[in-house]
């Protein structure tokens, strides 16, 4: 097999900053964020550090899924701006050092999109995955002239584009082969979308559902030939670009062709249990399939990094420097950081960890100031995906300063696209700013700490010292990290003070290193990030 080419130096040292558009700044008044308002707040993602941010999807979309069903790959939607006003966010960022990538939605479209009113009319139209005859399980009776129905990715407002079936049966004679003239048109304008958008000067995408693309695919083998055919005429048309992945499994995604893949609360052998034990961002966004566990992040002291390390650990052996694991605070599907009984006092501790762990950060609008999941929200574009799975509570608009409207927007705040978070001590960015012991000042700092020291880069080395209450490492031979997200005073002593009888602090709360190296103590969400300095 054809080795793909390394990764642009760029991504190595990454922090990715996501950003959804419609809650993030309003630039026209109309209650709905865009690209201007994005433009408008360019300089703060500068203050901040980050050097590379992704947008969920800007193109137009009747939004029955916040723009995930996708009507026009080719254009902005209107309620964002236009594509000249891409351009010129694309060019001030640059400016300011930061890469932009868009959201692709590579396995369905809307049932808006001109393909899938094209098909609905024509049997011999095979871009899309049709029933000949019959209402088959998991299919939607068709809606125009053409007999049979057709299978969704996820809403029914979603069809399914047809990248053929891993598995062929005779009983169900819609499965077509990878190579079916339909799978192979498919793949040719996901090229056509990528070169139309890279040559804007994007640097890459954000892959929604990168592993639904082939249907019935054990191992999802057929499905990572065609990311890793799309790589590899990447790699020549445009070398700089990056591919990230919404898979949950970096040992399947990367080899496949992806340059980087998010830990995500789903996804890989253990169905995202590690990311679960870790955040279990779960709080109004949980999936009724998932069991309770008591994750490492929360106050009860009860859980443990072991299943986040073991999971990391595999991932990185099995990559070694061919890609890169990402891990997020959160994102537009599942909650905040700050979301349940989780409190703001909390996250300190858990920044401090995502900035020194060897993954490329993925930091949620909004999460850097502590914004929190916010409960009992309308269904508003989808959102709602059952009792206990409400994903607007992490979506709500970005709370820029005290003023009204928080800052996000001049129109009524009837007309916004979700409610402000209505707690009257909810931060935002210009109390935090002034403050420098605000979390904001905190993660501005980790991230300039991490940029300036290669020793906290993704590929240098992790030295595992205490796995559990207070979690302590090494990064790099140069700095000790210790993380106490526990309530409850933690401490760990050792007979071998090769690494802490010399340390200095860098960045630290409520943890102290013995003079004599042998024991560490971290009061309840303590946290600590010391250089080790010789003797």
């Amino acid at each position: 097999m054809t080795p793909f080419r390394p990764a642009p130096a760029w991504l190595s040292d990454a922090v990715f900053y996501q950003i959804y558009p419609q809650s993030f700044a309003d630039s026209n008044g109309d209650g709905i964020g865009d690209l201007g308002g994005i433009i408008e707040r360019l300089d703060h993602l500068a203050w901040l550090g980050v050097d590379a941010v992704w947008i969920n999807p800007c193109f137009a979309s009747p939004f029955r899924d916040a723009g995930y069903d996708v009507a026009d790959y080719l254009s902005v939607a209107p309620r964002y701006g236009t594509d000249d006003d891409l351009a010129e966010l694309v060019e001030l960022a640059g400016r300011r050092g930061i890469r932009v990538l868009l959201d692709l939605v590579a396995g369905h479209t809307s049932d808006q999109h001109p393909w899938f009113r094209a098909t609905v009319d024509d049997p011999a139209d095979h871009r899309y995955i049709w029933s000949a005859d019959g209402v088959p399980d998991g299919f939607v009776p068709s809606p125009g002239a053409r007999p049979g129905a057709y299978l969704p990715n996820f809403f029914d407002s979603q069809p399914a584009l047809n990248f053929g079936y891993g598995q062929e049966s005779s009983a169900e004679p819609w499965r077509q082969p990878v190579d079916a003239e339909g799978p192979r048109a498919n793949r040719a304008a996901l090229r056509t979308v990528m070169d139309h958008w890279l040559r804007l000067g994007l640097a890459g995408f954000r892959v929604d559902m990168a592993a639904s693309l082939v249907k019935d695919d054990p191992d999802k083998r057929a499905t990572s030939r065609i990311w890793t055919e799309l790589r590899h005429w990447l790699d020549r048309t445009h070398p700089d670009a990056v591919l990230l992945s919404e898979w949950g499994d970096p040992q399947v995604s990367v080899p496949a062709g992806f340059h980087a893949d998010f830990f995500l609360q789903f996804g890989g052998p253990t169905d995202g249990l590690a990311m679960r034990s870790l955040w279990n961002n779960g709080s109004g966004t949980r999936n009724e399939a998932w069991a309770p566990l008591d994750c490492f992040f929360d106050a009860s002291g009860l859980g443990s990094p072991r299943p986040f390390v073991e999971a990391w650990r595999a991932a990185a052996t099995a990559l070694g420097s061919t890609g890169f694991v990402s891990l997020p605070t959160s994102n537009h599907d599942f909650s905040r950081l700050n979301c349940g009984p989780r409190t703001a006092g909390q996250l300190p501790a858990a920044f401090a960890f995502q900035l020194t762990w060897p993954t490329l950060p993925a930091i949620y609008y909004g999460d850097e100031i502590g914004m929190r999941y916010v409960p009992g929200l309308p269904d508003t574009e989808g959102s709602v995906l059952g009792p206990h799975y409400n994903r607007a509570g992490s979506r709500t608009p970005m709370q820029w300063d005290e003023g009204p409207g928080a800052g996000f927007s001049s129109a009524p705040e009837e007309d916004f696209y979700l409610p402000l978070d209505p707690d009257p001590r909810r931060p935002s960015v210009a109390a935090q700013r002034a403050d420098e012991r605000s979390l904001l000042h905190l993660v501005r700092r980790l991230v300039a700490l991490r940029r300036s020291a290669p020793a906290l880069g993704h590929h240098s080395p992790v030295e595992v010292l205490h796995e559990g209450h207070p979690f302590v490492y090494v990064r790099g031979e140069e700095f000790l990290v210790v993380i106490n997200p526990a309530a409850q005073q933690a401490s760990w002593a050792t007979i071998d003070a090769r690494h802490l009888a010399q340390v200095r602090p860098v960045e630290v709360s409520g943890v102290r290193v013995s003079a004599d190296g042998t024991a560490v103590e971290a009061d309840g969400f303590g946290y600590g990030v010391f250089v080790l300095t010789k003797d």
